[in-house]
């Protein structure tokens, strides 16, 4: 009911500017047991050189979170969009019928970040991008929805998938409780710090899978900032 992914198993790139890992398969990393899970498609874990980034590259059909964690990207898309997203903030762009886009770090130091692909409920549509900053107090303690595909989580930014990001930050020894609905897909990393999942240790970075129809106990063995989706 639960897998876990190590961070050492994880997929690797290392092109100097760019040092990736794929918790699903990427690019060069393939492996046929690690496609996705549910509509959760990629989740690379990227470390960006100070002063460098993406150049202008292409999307469709795809709902694309990024999850800063720690120094800043700047985002330029077709759509005439720009922005800067800070550590702990979240942006989110839906492809749609195809936009390009770049994100550069212009910062004097490394960025950090996950960025997370989800499949649309339905393809095509015009393509749109936004960016939040959530305040981590604001999430002591409890998961905070940041982007979500349901109509009633009105605070978070919205994507056009059926399925919600959250984050949480949990004190050592501190514990929430999470419910996986029946035919749900919740996959979640922590971000920094180490987790006790039911009885498993997770540790920074690594990755936790976890089926539908269970309530999991998810403590925090030190201080950690959590990252969730769940997902059809």
């Amino acid at each position: 009911m639960i897998e876990k992914r190590e961070f050492k198993s994880l997929g690797h790139a290392d092109h100097g500017w760019l040092n990736a890992r794929h918790h699903f398969s990427f690019a060069n990393y393939y492996d046929p047991a690690r496609m996705g899970w549910g509509a959760i498609r990629v989740w690379n874990d990227d470390e960006i050189a100070a002063n460098s980034g993406f150049p202008p590259h292409p999307h469709r059909d795809m709902e694309i979170i990024t999850y800063v964690r720690s120094g800043a990207i700047t985002h330029q898309d077709s759509m005439g969009n720009q922005g800067r997203t800070g550590a702990g903030d979240v942006q989110v762009m839906s492809a749609g019928t195809g936009v390009r886009h770049a994100e550069y770090n212009l910062e004097s130091e490394q960025t950090t970040l996950f960025q997370i692909w989800i499949e649309p409920k339905r393809t095509g549509g015009s393509p749109s991008w936004g960016a939040k900053p959530f305040p981590k107090g604001e999430r002591s303690g409890k998961f905070v929805t940041l982007a979500s595909g349901f109509a009633e989580d009105g605070d978070a930014l919205p994507i056009r998938a059926d399925a919600r990001v959250m984050g949480a930050t949990l004190k050592a020894g501190e514990s929430v409780d999470y419910a996986v609905g029946d035919g749900r897909h919740v996959y979640l990393v922590p971000a920094t710090g180490a987790l006790d999942i039911d009885g498993v240790r997770f540790d920074a970075r690594d990755g936790a899978a976890l089926k539908g129809g269970q309530t999991v106990k998810i403590t925090a063995i030190d201080e950690a900032e959590i990252v969730l989706v769940d997902s059809e």
